[in-house]
């Protein structure tokens, strides 16, 4: 993950702190310590915040804010944070909930009007390139979004899910085999990916579960 610009970081400090309405490059230079002699030092990393969707900045109105998250602004869009990856093959990246920034996307493409406890994660991997997530014959390849409702942590049979183990996070399918007393979360793929076998009281949780796969574009 893309660690973010130390001048960004104060910029997102100081907006969590003040109204900067109406204040100019060079104002808010002199509130983050920096040369108000630059300001376009200023402007380059505040486009950096809006590009990846972490503010709101209306140069013409001098209107500054963190996006916030889940509203549907007037356009129907709606802020989606991205909360880093999750392999959706063999277990290499470990979890660490640091937003990288915003997702926006048109309200119609979430399946419920719920927008609070929603997150992406950008999936690596290719385990679940065979998975139906949607019953349509979506599935999930390396670079899509995943929209997760980390609201939902008790699954049932044939869910998707986030899940950590041992601080690494995967997107698998949930099965709860009754009998044997034992979680398998199943790799959908056509790669040979063994499954993963847990038993209940083993250290594991759910982190929510997959209602929706924003495709990589194809780019020709």
């Amino acid at each position: 993950m893309e660690k973010r610009h130390q001048i960004q970081e104060k910029i997102l400090g100081l907006i969590e702190s003040n109204d900067l309405r109406g204040l100019s490059l060079r104002q808010i230079a002199e509130k983050i310590g920096e040369d108000s002699s630059q300001p376009q030092k200023i402007n380059h990393h505040l486009t950096q915040l809006k590009e990846k969707g972490l503010i709101y900045w209306d140069k013409g109105k001098k209107i500054i804010r963190r996006t916030i998250s889940g509203k549907v602004e007037s356009s129907g869009l709606v802020s989606i944070p991205i909360l880093g990856a999750a392999n959706c093959g063999p277990a290499t990246l470990f979890a660490k909930q640091s937003m990288e920034g915003y997702l926006k996307i048109s309200k119609r493409f979430l399946s419920s009007s719920k927008t609070k406890g929603i997150f992406a994660v950008r999936a690596v991997g290719s385990s679940l390139n065979k998975a139906d997530i949607d019953h349509k014959g979506t599935s999930i390849t390396d670079g899509d979004f995943i929209l997760i409702d980390g609201d939902q942590r008790t699954p049932r049979n044939n869910d998707y899910v986030l899940s950590v183990i041992d601080d690494v996070v995967n997107i698998k399918k949930y099965i709860f085999d009754k009998e044997k007393n034992q979680i398998i979360l199943l790799s959908e793929s056509t790669e040979n990916i063994p499954p993963i076998y847990i038993h209940p009281s083993d250290t594991y949780s759910i982190n929510g579960k997959v209602i929706q796969v924003i495709k990589k574009p194809k780019i020709d």
